[in-house]
Formats: C-alpha cells, sequence, structure tokens
C-alpha cells in the first residue's frame, strides 16, 4: 500500500507517496512554510489523501524539532485519520546501531541508512548534499557507524557573502565554464563548486582508506540530497545517485516495525 514519507529539513521538506519500495514522486517547500495555510503542507497533504485514498499512513523524519511539531499540528488540524509515524534512534532500521549516543543522530541519517540497507545492502556509504553534507557510513561488521558532517555548497556561498563586505550572494547554479574566473561572481563560483567538490573526494577518499585497512569489502557509495548532482562532475569513485533515497529509507523502516496504532 502506498505511504506519505515526509523528511523535514532546515531548508527545504522534502515529501512523496512510496510504493513497492521507491517514491512515486518527490516535491519540495520550504520548511519554514510548512504550517502556511496556502504555501504549507496542509494543501498538500488534502492534494495526496484525495489522489492516494488507499494510504496507509504517514512516516516522517525531522532534524528541526520545531518543525516537526508544526506538522503534527497540520495533520491533526486536516483530521489525517492513518498512523503518524515518526522515525526515532529506538525504532528498527534494518542494521544494527553501533553509534554510541544515537539520540544525537540526525532522523534522516536515520533513514538514509535504512535505505541504503534496502537499496543495496551493506557496506554502504551515504553521501547526502544538503543544506549540511553528510556522509553515513553502514557496515557489515558493525552496522550504522557513524560519520562526518561538512558544510554544503549553499552555506558556503552564504557565508562568503556575509562574511566580506563586497562579495555579492550567488544564486543556485552549479555550472562552471573554466577554473580561472574573470569576474567576482566567476570566481566564486568556481571555488564553491570545484572546491566542493575537492572536498566530498577528500572525505570519501579518508572513508573509503579506513574501511579497507579494517578489511571492509568495497563498499557501494550513494548520493543523495538537493546538490547531489554536482557529484557527476566532480567525484572520481563510481557512486549511484538515488534522489528519494531518504524517503524509501523511511518507507523501509515503516515495514520493519510493528504498525503504528
Amino acid at each position: 500500500m502506498p505511504l506519505l514519507c515526509i523528511d523535514i529539513g532546515n531548508t527545504h521538506t522534502h515529501y512523496g507517496v512510496a510504493a513497492n519500495g521507491q517514491a512515486l514522486f518527490q516535491r519540495a517547500l520550504p520548511t519554514r512554510l510548512i504550517d502556511h495555510p496556502s504555501d504549507g503542507f496542509g494543501p498538500v497533504l488534502e492534494r495526496i489523501v484525495a489522489d492516494h485514498p488507499a494510504l496507509e499512513g504517514a512516516a516522517f523524519c525531522a532534524v528541526v524539532p520545531a518543525a516537526a511539531k508544526l506538522l503534527r499540528r497540520v495533520f491533526e488540524l486536516h483530521k489525517f485519520a492513518r498512523p503518524l509515524w515518526q522515525l526515532t534512534p529506538d525504532q528498527r532500521l534494518g542494521v544494527p546501531l553501533s553509534y554510541p549516543k544515537p539520540e544525537e543522530i540526525g532522523q534522516d541519517r536515520l533513514a538514509n541508512a535504512a535505505g541504503a540497507q534496502a537499496f543495496c545492502g551493506t557496506p554502504a556509504i551515504v553521501i547526502d548534499l544538503g543544506t549540511a553534507v553528510t556522509f553515513d557510513i553502514v557496515t557489515r561488521a558493525h552496522g550504522y557507524e557513524g560519520g562526518i558532517i561538512a558544510p554544503g555548497v549553499g552555506v558556503m556561498r552564504r557565508y562568503l557573502h556575509e562574511q566580506t563586505a563586497l562579495l555579492p550572494l550567488l544564486d543556485d547554479s552549479l555550472e562552471v565554464s573554466g577554473v580561472i574566473g574573470r569576474s567576482t561572481v566567476e570566481a566564486m563560483r568556481i571555488g564553491t563548486v570545484i572546491g566542493f567538490g575537492g572536498m566530498i573526494q577528500a572525505l570519501l577518499d579518508a572513508v573509503l582508506a579506513e574501511l579497507a585497512r579494517r578489511g571492509e569489502p568495497l563498499p557501494k557509495v550513494l548520493a543523495t540530497g538537493g546538490a547531489a548532482a554536482l557529484l557527476e562532475k566532480t567525484l572520481r569513485h563510481p557512486f549511484t545517485l538515488v534522489p528519494d533515497l531518504t524517503l524509501r529509507g523511511l518507507a523501509a523502516a515503516w515495514r520493519l516495525n510493528a504498525p503504528p496504532g
């Protein structure tokens, strides 16, 4: 049966209906508008319920606790008559958690671990390129071990603008035509796009080397998140782009846990 899946991020909230192990569609709205009466999740929820009458419930994860409360309120106001379930560290993911303090793990990262297990098994590395860049490492020996958190490309660009007097705020473009900028904007775009790609490659090289030293088989590398397409130009290591991985993980975790009442 179809399941509504929602990933509340710092900047955007992604949502979609999952069935047969993948999202039938994936869309987003600004997290700051999640409870807006006309542009928030309420009208979205009404449309999805109307379009998918067999919907069995909704599963969500959130890295913004205040937005999670607002989402629950939206579901209450719209009298959602099906189970609403939140992924937390005490739920089954399909892999064990060997992280020392599971409560510190972002819920989107838990979903990514569940999604990786469902998509390709272990070992796996998930690179999620959102407001922050996260690496999540799932091994055969220890399950979900942890990972890496680094600034996203948008954060880099905003920092350059906010911490300087003359540098402008760049748009979202990831296109560069060379490596020698002939304007301020071009120089900033090269620095953030190529530099960002280099950061991801360096982090991945370090993780792969560590896993190899420990005798882990070569892991599958999965990429997701808004800026994941950038890796197609910059990452040397083979990877699989799975745009709906977090939503897939929510659906997989839902199936692994007792149906909410």
